[in-house]
């Protein structure tokens, strides 16, 4: 076999190989509703949908201290959707000024303070005069 004909033969079973790791087109998600407001000239603005497999998400928002120096969006909103292994997942959230803070059950926790450091932290919040001599 020559170089032409083995590299032929390759790239037909790579061909072969590839159209059959390929996964079958999936049929499309409609989305059941959808609706939108804005953005409007004051900077508000509301969004939400819903899909037919059962994702929503909604969202509004609009323009705290306008025209000031400490201007900042303010957006609240959520969403919900079935995780792969069917839990329900729903998460709403704030974002403005202080950053994104998301809330849901599924998102992890930092553990508790333990006792110990907790009393020495408010000790030393009760004490501020112990550090101001240390330096």
């Amino acid at each position: 076999m020559n170089a032409a004909a083995l590299l032929s033969a390759m790239l037909l079973v790579a061909g072969c190989a590839s159209a059959a790791a390929a996964p079958a087109a999936e049929e499309p998600i409609p989305i059941v509703s959808q609706t939108q407001e804005g953005p409007n000239p004051d900077g508000s603005y509301k969004w939400a949908f819903e899909a037919g497999n059962g994702i929503k998400a909604n969202e509004e928002g609009h323009l705290n201290n306008a025209g000031a120096e400490n201007e900042a969006m303010h957006a609240e909103g959520a969403f919900s959707y079935k995780a792969d292994d069917g839990a329900d997942i729903a998460m709403t959230y704030v974002a403005d000024e202080n950053g994104f803070q998301p809330q849901g059950a599924h998102l992890p926790t930092p553990p508790p303070i333990p006792e110990a450091i907790k009393r020495a932290l408010e000790w030393n919040a009760a004490h501020p005069e112990q550090d101001d001599q240390k330096s």
